[in-house]
């Protein structure tokens, strides 16, 4: 006789993981950590709250998987270091995590390269969405936060403003300073890392496939 098991599953929110979390605002760095490895949802943490982010479209992945390869380009024949896209966490410090869309991490620093996370990096990359929740976090926030987190460089890659702006941290400075604001026929640099550039015009017609 064979033994027939039923095939519905439940429906509606996974509650017996949201009931082993404290409330939003009480979160600490091991709960997102938990919550993000079961759920396996894109999503940033700050200050005991979690944020969890939108879907990107195809255009942004597009531009952040042609960036990346650039950079991994530049990286692999001399191993500079390690070339990761999202979704990885960086942990800027204690009760903040974001999600880069690219994150670089040199040779010489890669015990700060956990497997679960990172602690830090040395260069990031965000492509920046529409809407203006995205482009507040992008533009300000993660500006502030990257700096004081001591990451190196910090690329923004703007497609409603279609301009790449490289960001560098001064020896000792708490804020960014403009390496260069780059558009259309114009070559992003990095200050960096030596020989990585990208053509701005080839970075946006990359988002068309």
């Amino acid at each position: 006789m064979t033994q027939t098991y039923p095939t519905s599953r439940p429906s509606g929110p996974a509650w017996e993981i949201a009931e082993l979390l404290p409330q939003q605002g009480e979160l600490s760095d091991q709960d997102y950590l938990y919550a993000t490895r079961e759920t396996n949802r894109l999503a940033e943490f700050i200050d005991g709250y979690l944020e969890v982010l939108a879907m990107p479209t195809q255009a942004h992945q597009l531009m952040l998987h042609f960036l990346a390869n650039l950079l991994l380009e530049c990286a692999r024949p001399s191993k500079l270091g390690t070339v990761v896209i999202a979704p990885l966490r960086v942990r800027l410090r204690e009760g903040l995590f974001r999600e880069p869309d690219v994150a670089f991490m040199l040779a010489q620093n890669r015990n700060r390269a956990g497997n679960e996370y990172w602690n830090g990096a040395d260069l990031v990359i965000e492509v920046v969405s529409d809407d203006e929740k995205s482009r507040h976090r992008d533009l300000v926030q993660k500006r502030a936060e990257y700096a004081a987190a001591g990451i190196a460089e910090y690329w923004i890659v703007d497609p409603k403003l279609q301009s790449i702006t490289v960001l560098t941290l001064p020896l000792g400075a708490s804020a960014y300073a403009v390496h260069g604001a780059f558009q259309p026929g114009e070559v992003a640099t990095s200050q960096l890392i030596g020989g990585f550039s990208a053509d701005v015009t080839a970075v946006f017609e990359a988002a068309r496939g």
